[in-house]
């Protein structure tokens, strides 16, 4: 009877579970990023899960690319798009409300939601960037936060990792960040450090496919 019971709890809470802790691959020809997305953002997590378990994103560019700041994609229009075409408004036709969270910030291999400028900050339900970013100075995390901050005050700790590590702090809490690059950065450097033209699109493609990482028992 225990095993019988113990069985049944494990069934039902597998769904909760299979839920949790998921990954994602970005595949690349310049190699492949594997990315956590964040349980504290569970509609950007369960909306890029869906996408990419229907192969959203195959085919599709790094459309956008500005060396120490970011790498852009997830525009479905930038599928076999013709060479110089420029990019960028392709969407779904839905947004996903923001899901600002104090400890989820723009660190080096940050996975956000991009979006327009409404009000409401909701996000694309497609297109993303990983933060490349750059190493900071108090200096200028000083006049960053009384300046694009408005006077909020970046926490300490990290203050410190973008001292060291670098990142995007002029982007936290006006864009959802909901995941983080787990293995690969060094595959942000390589597409961050391509030439571009004047829209900021890599001279060169880089066509992607994202695949859902698949876990044992759970699938």
């Amino acid at each position: 009877m225990k095993r019988w019971l113990l069985f049944v709890c494990l069934i039902l809470t597998l769904p909760a579970m299979a839920a949790k802790n998921r990954k994602v691959k970005i595949i690349t020809p310049y190699g492949t990023m594997v990315i956590e997305l964040y349980n504290t953002t569970p509609k950007h997590r369960d909306n890029f899960i869906k996408l990419a378990k229907h192969h959203f994103y195959d085919s599709t560019l790094f459309h956008r690319v500005i060396k120490g700041f970011m790498i852009q994609g997830g525009d479905p229009d930038s599928k076999h798009a013709a060479k110089g075409a420029m990019l960028g408004n392709g969407d779904v036709n839905y947004t996903i409300p923001a899901e600002f969270q104090l400890n989820l910030y723009h660190k080096k291999g940050a996975l956000a939601a991009a979006r327009d400028n409404n009000p409401a900050k909701a996000s694309s339900g497609c297109q993303f960037y990983i933060v490349q970013g750059k190493v900071w100075t108090d200096e200028e995390l000083d006049k960053l936060e009384k300046g694009r901050l408005g006077g909020r005050k970046i926490p300490v700790d990290q203050r410190e990792y973008y001292k060291k590590y670098g990142g995007t702090p002029q982007l936290d809490q006006s864009y959802t960040v909901f995941g983080q690059v787990v293995e690969g950065l060094d595959v942000i450097d390589k597409i961050a450090g391509m030439k571009t033209d004047g829209n900021d699109r890599p001279l060169e493609d880089v066509a992607m496919k994202i695949r859902v990482v698949k876990k044992f028992l759970f699938f």
